[in-house]
């Protein structure tokens, strides 16, 4: 039981520390070619190199922020179900891996809404 209990922590701190590490890579160092494969790519990111840089650091910014939060938040759960049944501690788990992907996910929206406040829609930077 107590296998298992460790096993759904190591897979809940996967989603944060992912994000922490990327978070951080993508601050100090973005991918340095526009590629399909590695990186934050949308549309708006991989206009040119200026929207691709922006785009890292600012959601490189807002992993890192948010690995640092859900952290705790990924462990606080488990401590709640330490010693009970595998299917409690399968449970608490699952809703917790589910519930990271909420900042994955959600960290878009604000980097794509900066990204459009910085730049035009063929990718120039915007004049202040």
């Amino acid at each position: 039981m107590i296998g298992f209990w460790f096993f759904m922590l190591i897979i809940d701190l996967l989603v944060p520390c992912a994000m922490i590490g990327l978070g951080k890579l993508f601050l100090n160092k973005a991918p340095k070619n526009i590629n399909s494969t590695f990186g934050y790519r949308t549309t708006m990111s991989m206009k040119n190199q200026d929207t691709w840089q922006f785009a890292h650091k600012y959601c490189g910014k807002l992993w890192f922020r948010f690995g640092l939060i859900l952290l705790p938040l990924s462990i606080i759960p488990l401590l709640f179900v330490l010693g009970k049944e595998i299917e409690i501690t399968a449970t608490v788990g699952t809703v917790t891996c589910f519930v990271q992907l909420v900042p994955i996910l959600g960290s878009i929206i604000p980097t794509e809404i900066a990204l459009r406040k910085a730049f035009e829609t063929d990718g120039k930077r915007k004049q202040l």
